[in-house]
């Protein structure tokens, strides 16, 4: 597995019903996706109380080849021609867990870097642990833990199936094709 998200900041003045009609058209094309987990097109709106307007995308490919294929087609092409080409963040799945709901409308990110001397193999299990935790209340329908080794950062996301609240992206469309498969992930030791 492969966890992916790139996000555009858009000017405080952008009409982001425009970006609304962007996912409604485009969004549907995702919901069979071959090797994708789910992709969460999310949208944070300053008239709906975020700190700045942006559109962002964040992928859990489940086939790292069908990530390349997509960063190499067109409809990555298609973003890079709407919005230039964003910076891309790419973390390796440091731990997945699937919670109960069926759906999800609100995206909460956490984010910190791990300290040099910082024991991965505890990290990961503590992640399990806290996605473990996370993913069985009732409004959780996935909890992704990604490390990115280049940094040392470690991410969590939260998909809930609630509004959003203050600190937290709209979920404006989820595809999620492959979202099955999290019932099968096996928890780090």
């Amino acid at each position: 597995m492969i966890l992916a998200r790139y996000r555009h900041r858009l000017p405080a003045d952008y009409d982001m019903d425009r970006i609304r009609d962007r996912i409604a058209a485009r969004g549907p094309l995702w919901d069979d996706a071959p090797g994708l987990v789910f992709k969460a097109f999310t949208v944070e709106d300053r008239n709906r109380g975020a700190a700045a307007n942006a559109y962002a995308s964040l992928y859990l490919w489940r086939d790292p080849a069908a990530a390349a294929e997509f960063f190499a087609g067109p409809a990555f092409g298609a973003v890079i021609e709407t919005f230039g080409r964003p910076r891309t963040d790419l973390w390796l799945p440091f731990a997945v867990s699937r919670g109960p709901a069926s759906g999800a409308r609100s995206l909460a990110i956490a984010e910190r870097t791990l300290p040099a001397d910082a024991d991965l193999a505890a990290e990961r299990r503590a992640e399990a642990e806290q996605g473990a935790a996370l993913s069985a209340q009732p409004d959780v329908l996935a909890v992704v833990s990604g490390l990115d080794p280049a940094g040392w950062r470690l991410v969590r996301f939260v998909l809930r199936a609630g509004m959003p609240t203050a600190g937290t992206a709209e979920i404006v469309h989820l595809a999620a094709p492959g979202i099955a498969v999290l019932r099968h992930v096996a928890v780090p030791a």
